[in-house]
């Protein structure tokens, strides 16, 4: 079988190529290699030489076309990251190359057997809480308002108390941010259309994924990169809120296991899954873990009283319905934090990228300071 993956020079799809290469699968990618996830603006070396690649644009029809002519599956991972607020880009990228994804499927009657769209756990918003009084909450995102005072946690719409986070199925949503909203309407297109069209379809919603090859330069690639290259370059680890926000983390070779799964499994047809990892820790845990790692304990934990507006305050996913298919999350945190830190030290390019893109999100208004606040405290 021949199969394409969008956006496959970057970071879970090149892990997915070459978990389909050892399984005997035609590879194809098409990636268009630009900024902030290529800075160079070429191939990365490790794109094996036997996968077929095409420069190509995923909102391109002529670049889709040829993409897709004579692949009988599709993982649609390409995508539109980041906290800025330019908002259309967000729709036209994710949910316009979905739906002419779609398109090009229908009319040019292509014999797609599956495809696998990269959804994210995004969708959830601020997920789903419990409060000892009201029981099950689905509540609003933080208001402005309420994140300038300083007050992070996520209070009980119905008395005002304090509500304890719990893992979130794949039941419902509840998007706040730009991505979320455009990832949920991908999902919404994919599904409906495939449904409509009989073409298998799958959506997996990932939590925050790790591991070697995560952009260097990319704001969006998340935790894991953004403390381990500060450390490496003698600089502390900047948290924002106070440090507490509870996040699951997943390997990106586990989640290039649970892409395979659901392309040869049936039961995984026109479902969406979450794809998330076994270990729940906060930010500040995180940031400790890689102090002892890179060996950096005299460092100090910045908490300078900012936040990213848009952001959740905790989100944890329940995995029980991908487990049911056989699916489970096998590397710890630790080791994927090791790994990722042993693979970034030997890379010339791992500087520290932070500066410019708090810079550029500050000036979008994309990061905010808490009224008051006069320097940065520390953990």
């Amino acid at each position: 079988m021949k199969v394409l993956i969008t956006g496959g020079a970057g970071f879970i799809g090149s892990h997915t190529a070459d978990l389909l290469l050892e399984n005997g699968y035609e590879v194809r990618v098409i990636d268009n290699l630009q900024p902030p996830v290529h800075q160079q603006g070429k191939k990365p070396d490790y794109i094996p030489s036997d996968i077929e690649f095409i420069l190509g644009d995923v909102c391109n029809r002529e670049d889709m076309s040829k993409a897709l002519d004579g692949v009988e599956a599709v993982f649609h991972l390409a995508a539109y990251q980041g906290y800025l607020p330019d908002f259309s880009t967000f729709a036209y990228v994710n949910d316009g190359s979905t739906a002419l994804l779609y398109e090009l499927i229908v009319n040019n009657r292509l014999p797609i057997q599956k495809v696998v769209i990269a959804s994210s756990q995004a969708t959830y918003g601020e997920a789903k809480y419990e409060c000892s009084k009201h029981g099950i909450q689905y509540p609003i995102p933080r208001s402005l308002r309420q994140l300038k005072n300083g007050d992070w946690e996520i209070k009980c719409p119905e008395c005002g108390a304090g509500m304890n986070p719990l893992p979130v199925e794949e039941s419902r949503v509840n998007p706040h941010n730009q991505y979320a909203v455009s990832k949920y309407c991908e999902e919404l297109y994919s599904l409906t259309l495939g449904k409509r069209y009989d073409i298998p379809t799958v959506a997996l919603r990932y939590s925050i994924t790790q591991g070697p090859r995560q952009s260097f330069s990319n704001a969006y690639s998340g935790i894991l990169r953004i403390f381990a290259l500060r450390l490496l370059n003698g600089l502390p680890p900047i948290a924002y809120e106070d440090g507490k926000q509870l996040r699951d983390y997943v390997y990106v070779g586990d989640v290039a296991a649970a892409n395979l799964l659901v392309l040869e499994n049936e039961t995984a047809n026109f479902e969406v899954f979450n794809v998330g990892g076994n270990e729940v820790l906060s930010v500040s845990e995180y940031a400790e873990l890689l102090l002892g790692i890179t060996g950096r304990n005299d460092i100090p934990i910045q908490i300078p009283g900012e936040f990213r507006f848009g952001d959740t305050r905790h989100v944890i996913s329940d995995i029980s319905k991908l487990r049911n298919l056989g699916w489970e999350p096998i590397v710890p945190v630790k080791h994927l934090a090791m790994e990722y830190v042993n693979w970034a030290q030997n890379q010339p390019e791992a500087k520290d990228h932070y500066g410019a893109a708090e810079i550029a999100m500050k000036n979008a208004g994309a990061i905010k300071t808490v009224v008051g606040q006069p320097v940065a405290s520390v953990y």
